[in-house]
């Protein structure tokens, strides 16, 4: 796993927007992540480059120097970051338990059909994974 292994790491809703272009775009030049954010949530070029220059010395993402472009690629893996957002999502409103965001999201939401099943494929899948 790369660094969030080691440490933890809790993105902004910035830093999100810019680790999405890089997930997308990786590697990207600083001018390929500058139109990105600018068509996609109208970020300037500045603070584009702010962004990702704070991200490099925060360690969530490497910039390597490519002949005369800078690219650009990040260091955390998409799967992990969401794994760790949904993590504290869940303890921090639900107080860690599953239950109670189900009842509330299901009490929010009308389930369809295919949902349902899907819900119910993933707890058989978790009773059999089960010690």
């Amino acid at each position: 796993m790369s660094k969030q292994s080691e440490a933890s790491t809790s993105l902004t809703a910035a830093e999100w927007r810019l680790m999405e272009c890089l997930w997308s775009l990786s590697p990207c030049t600083g001018r390929e992540a500058v139109e990105y954010l600018q068509k996609s949530v109208g970020w300037s070029r500045s603070t584009t480059l702010t962004m990702l220059r704070r991200m490099t010395e925060k360690t969530y993402i490497a910039c390597e120097k490519d002949g005369e472009l800078l690219r650009y690629r990040p260091l955390i893996r998409r799967e992990d970051a969401v794994r760790e957002e949904t993590q504290s999502f869940l303890d921090r409103v639900y107080r860690g338990s599953i239950g109670m965001m189900i009842n509330a999201m299901t009490k929010e939401h009308k389930l369809s059909p295919q949902e349902i099943e899907e819900l119910y494929q993933i707890l058989r899948q978790a009773q059999e994974d089960a010690p």
